[in-house]
């Protein structure tokens, strides 16, 4: 396996982690959709909260939620307007970016609530 996609996974458990340690349930991890998918999928008091994670090395080239640009947000908000058809959710939608960056001698989470909103 690559190693950008082992820090993603760690990443990703990271977040899994550092989300429930918060109260967050967790619905789903790596939620699929034809090809799109969602990394993490919780609620928290009564919102239902698609999470993206972004795993870097460092911060030399941006920070990690740098790169959840327009696409990928558009992506996310298909996903959110399946996942709550399929499941028939009933909830206020919040998108959320937990930025990790996995340093040599430290791990920093950073957790960005409402990280954007879809157009109306």
């Amino acid at each position: 396996m690559a190693d950008h996609n082992e820090k993603g996974q760690k990443g990703e458990v990271l977040a899994v982690s550092f989300l429930e340690r918060k109260g967050y349930v967790i619905l789903e991890k790596n939620w699929k959709f034809r090809n799109l998918e969602a990394d993490i999928i919780a609620t928290i008091e009564g919102v239902l909260v698609i999470a993206e994670v972004k795993t870097r090395k460092g911060n030399s080239f941006g920070e990690p939620e740098s790169f959840v640009n327009k696409r990928k947000q558009n992506n996310l908000i298909k996903i959110a307007g399946e996942y709550i058809n399929q499941k028939q959710i009933d909830l206020e939608v919040r998108f959320d970016i937990i930025a990790i960056i996995i340093g040599e001698y430290k791990i920093n989470i950073n957790h960005i609530e409402d990280a954007f909103y879809p157009l109306q």
